[in-house]
């Protein structure tokens, strides 16, 4: 008998909710918590704390430690997630993508919807992995950015090819190489993250928005603007308006983007800076455009005739959620079997149509409009080659570089 964390709301009433709450950090959801929660590194002592715990700090230890693999005769993976971001039937009780998983290999996952904010998700597990010690998952969903500390600290297993024939073939070039995970060794796309520019028609009355700078210097727009919360993706969406590469860009290159948005601050262009908690602003009219996150436009515009998106000329900004191995986890392979499962793109298309996100696996278009036509001619779901050549990511930071940008960013932002 499976055994599974159930939702408890049906995926209309989580949409419901998700547009409904207000009032910014004190009530961000998964999506803006997974984005946002870098910040909040600063605050909690997320970044001091690794030395203050005895932990070193983040360093190329790149190896990871395994255990021994239980996988052959205790038929389980312990899966770590977010909350809302995998299939669930009409009953909310049941995931049909697990489901077929188990009648196919016989393992059941036991899947746990236990991850809420990266920091937080890493003070839970860092004691353990410090110690040499099973954290007692198998498997774990985390952001680019924590993912590669993982990796840098020695604490992600190193995943075996030969058990991941349909990752290696699937895997869209998009995020075949990111520079913290050079032909992902360690780790494997879960769902793409993008950011856009998302605008309220009725609200524009005529105003043209293809551009950051259009958000940023339009007279127009003043005091009807949001930006995010989350300092990669809006620094990296201004990075490239100014025709610079959020890739290789220097300290005076961050330097000079602050400034720009300071100055939009003090003369009241930028309304505010928002978790995903812009879609209220945007859907009443109150911003005329912001910074999004596709997942959320997907939705609005599915609700909201008046909301819509571009995709500047100088590009847009991606991260990643990815699954890892944590060391020491008992069900190495069953896991990599199951990583291997969702790049199939049949299991693909059916996560794709719950949950709205960037899908990672190429071939998953005819499967997905099976089941979603709009969704599978949604650009935001599945980048077509045009979309995908603009897509750009952040690049990795030292844990110095995040202390000072981050701190940059907070007095920008007020935080």
């Amino acid at each position: 008998m499976e055994q599974y964390e159930p939702d408890r709301l049906s995926p209309a009433q989580v949409a419901a909710m998700r547009r409904s709450l207000r009032n910014g950090r004190a009530s961000l959801t998964r999506r803006s918590l997974l984005r946002a929660c870098a910040g909040g590194a600063l605050a909690t002592g997320g970044l001091g704390a690794l030395g203050a715990c005895g932990i070193p700090p983040a360093g190329d230890t790149r190896g990871g430690v395994s255990a021994q693999d239980h996988s052959a005769e205790e038929k389980v993976v312990h899966f770590s997630n977010w909350t809302e971001y995998i299939d669930v039937d009409d009953s909310g009780k049941h995931h049909p993508t697990l489901d077929t998983f188990r009648r196919r290999t016989g393992i059941t996952v036991k899947y746990t919807e236990d991850i809420n904010d990266n920091n937080e998700f890493f003070a839970k597990i860092k004691p353990q992995l410090a110690a040499g010690q099973d954290t007692g998952r198998d498997l774990v969903v985390l952001t680019d950015w924590l993912a590669a500390r993982l990796i840098r600290l020695g604490w992600a297993q190193k995943l075996d090819p030969s058990h991941l024939p349909h990752a290696f073939a699937n895997l869209s070039d998009q995020f075949r190489s990111p520079d913290w995970d050079p032909g992902r060794a360690y780790s494997y796309p879960w769902q793409g993250i993008s950011t856009v520019i998302a605008y309220n028609k009725k609200a524009l009355d005529g105003i043209e928005v293809k551009s950051v700078s259009d958000l940023l210097d339009n007279p127009r727009l003043k005091g009807r603007v949001g930006f995010l919360s989350e300092m990669r993706d809006s620094i990296g969406m201004t990075l490239l308006d100014m025709g610079k590469d959020p890739a290789r860009f220097t300290d005076d290159d961050f330097d000079a983007v602050i400034a720009r948005l300071q100055k939009a601050v003090d003369k009241g262009q930028i309304r505010r800076f928002t978790g995903n908690d812009y879609t209220s602003d945007l859907t009443k009219g109150d911003f005329a455009a912001c910074l999004a996150w596709a997942g959320d436009v997907v939705q609005l515009k599915a609700d909201s005739p008046d909301v819509d998106f571009v995709i500047p000329d100088s590009g847009y900004m991606t991260s990643t959620d990815n699954l890892l191995i944590p060391n020491k986890a008992r069900h190495k392979t069953n896991a990599e079997r199951l990583i291997d499962f969702f790049y199939e793109p049949e299991q693909a298309a059916a996560l794709s149509a719950y949950v709205n996100y960037v899908s990672p696996v190429e071939g998953v278009k005819p499967y997905l409009a099976k089941i979603d036509e709009s969704a599978a001619d949604n650009p935001l779901i599945i980048p077509d080659q045009a979309m995908a050549a603009k897509s750009h990511a952040f690049r990795s930071l030292s844990t110095e570089e995040e202390t000072a940008y981050e701190s940059k960013f907070a007095k920008l932002t007020g935080a």
